[in-house]
């Protein structure tokens, strides 16, 4: 039956040029590719289900695994009501959905067209949780920083975390073998939350959806999809490794996880990762995605287990792999064993959201008609015939230019009165903390008000929520200072007693890289 079924899926698929075989190893570029409507449906409920399974699959072990694979004599479960399960018990883990979502239904609402503003405003003011890039970049909104500052990298010391890169996936499902047009909306609300590798993540992600419309070959989705990418980034070079490994270790996908680690795990942006294993920077994340799609071979379970067993974020990694596959397979062809637990909750109303997984698929079908429809394709009631457009590089950005971590200190001190002191050498510090409750109040809309001082002069004012879902992530950072000894202070002017300022860590940047210390140097 399995068999019949992708028999079915190839023929349906066929360039109108006569080509009718879609394991592509040349470009279609230029081509008319026709999807029947009962395909095109199948496909964009498999990309869904995908993303639901595989975040569903990998949720216990988020960040659990840090710089070490998951060995395969660790068991991670699955049974029927585990979703369902899930969506009571820890609705935050599906960030990487319910953001998508978010997203969908400003499309819905305003059109394709609708202002970056509206998009960010939207999740800025929803209140469901968020981390890192994406609560960085709601901060900022809320106060007055819109897109694309928002995301910059001057403005969000998770620029290059990998937020955008897990909640693009419905710009790639919507846009079938229109990977410009992926790449633009990608552009308009990619730099909501994230710039440079960040960015890249999330338009590298839509393009492999959006190509895995058009082509059955794994290989070439990824390859093709990575060609977006300028080659002189970071991003673009760390997964032209994982393909040069690849076919270097066919056989040993944790030989190729282990050439990522050496060579690609550093971090220099996100705060809690530069001086720690922890890292949720979107490149190693991404490298993760293509060596579960690599080495899955197109194998539903070996795709997200792998993109599992690489660690890290290893919910929203096989979210992805999952996804990327379920669009190019169809929901008709995910194995029978998945689709209990996700079929008992496509008509449950998503964590945090309005609408249900059936109702999303529709959306997603009927905003993928009106973007055929305005890049020329054709729409009828048979199905859509696509202009598959050839790939453009996206412009290059980098994020933390003239940045070089150079040192941490862990203070874990809770202050009242006293201003935080920090004397420092280089040109850029980010101060970690946040604001305490010391009678165990769990929600108040107290704000503290933090006047900070840089070398003796007041550079800014910064509010600090105790209300989680609104709080700033650090508490200051600045960047690109000149080059010397700094003086920071940090005065909080309307303490209350029922709270406190409690100061992490910080961590400070040079204008150089760090040297090796020799302890034995010069005797």
């Amino acid at each position: 039956m399995k068999g019949r079924f992708f028999y079915s899926i190839v023929v349906s698929i066929v360039f109108v040029s006569g080509c009718s075989n879609n394991n592509t190893t040349t470009a279609p570029w230029g081509n008319e590719v026709s999807i029947s409507t009962d395909v095109l449906k199948d496909k964009i409920r498999g990309g869904w289900a995908g993303q639901t399974i595989g975040c569903t699959y990998g949720g216990p072990t988020e960040f659990k695994f840090k710089g070490t694979l998951i060995q395969d004599y660790q068991p991670i479960i699955w049974y029927d009501d585990y979703i369902k399960d899930t969506f009571e018990e820890d609705p935050g883990l599906y960030d990487d959905v319910y953001m998508d979502l978010t997203f969908v239904e400003i499309i819905e609402r305003l059109g394709i067209d609708a202002p970056t503003d509206s998009f960010a405003i939207s999740f800025a003011k929803d209140d469901y949780k968020l981390w890192h890039a994406n609560q960085a970049a709601r901060y900022n909104i809320l106060n007055g920083i819109m897109p694309p500052a928002s995301g910059h990298w001057m403005n969000n010391p998770h620029a290059d975390d990998i937020d955008f890169q897990i909640e693009a996936d419905f710009i790639g499902m919507m846009t079938p073998g229109m990977v410009n047009t992926s790449s633009d909306l990608c552009d308009r609300i990619g730099h909501i939350m994230n710039y440079g590798d960040g960015w890249y993540g999330g338009a590298f992600m839509s393009a492999m959806y959006s190509l895995a419309y058009i082509s059955d070959d794994i290989h070439f989705v990824v390859e093709e999809a990575l060609n977006i990418i300028p080659a002189q980034s970071k991003f673009y070079q760390t997964i032209a490794d994982v393909i040069k490994w690849h076919k270097q270790y066919p056989n040993d996908w944790k030989k190729t996880w282990f050439e990522v680690e050496k060579k690609h795990s550093s971090d220099v942006g996100c705060s809690e990762g530069v001086f720690n294993a922890f890292n949720i920077d979107a490149s190693i994340n991404a490298a993760y995605v293509v060596i579960g799609l690599l080495y899955g071979e197109k194998d539903f379970f070996k795709t997200i287990d792998i993109s599992t067993r690489c660690g890290q974020d290893s919910d929203c990694n096989p979210a992805t792999a999952a996804g990327i596959l379920g669009v190019m397979v169809g929901y008709s062809n995910i194995p029978s064993y998945w689709k209990p637990a996700l079929e008992i909750v496509e008509d449950l109303k998503f964590p945090y959201m309005e609408i249900t997984l059936n109702e999303v698929y529709a959306l997603s079908y009927k905003h993928t008609l009106q973007a055929v429809e305005r890049n020329k394709g054709k729409v009828s009631d048979e199905g859509i015939t696509i202009n598959v457009q050839k790939p453009d590089v996206l412009r290059f950005e980098q994020s933390f230019e003239g940045l070089y971590p150079a040192s941490e200190l862990l203070v874990r001190k809770d202050h009242f009165e006293e201003p935080i002191v920090i004397n420092f050498t280089g040109n850029g510090i980010v101060v970690l903390g946040n604001v305490k409750s010391v009678c165990g109040e769990t929600k108040s809309d107290y704000v503290a008000l933090l006047d900070v001082y840089i070398d003796g002069e007041k550079t800014e004012q910064v509010k600090m929520p105790f209300d989680y879902i609104v709080r700033k992530y650090d508490i200051f950072h600045k960047y690109l200072l000149p080059q010397g000894n700094h003086k920071v202070e940090i005065k909080w002017v309307n303490p209350n007693p029922d709270f406190r300022i409690y100061h992490k860590s910080h961590i400070t940047y040079a204008d150089t890289p760090a040297q090796p210390i020799n302890p034995v140097a010069g005797k």
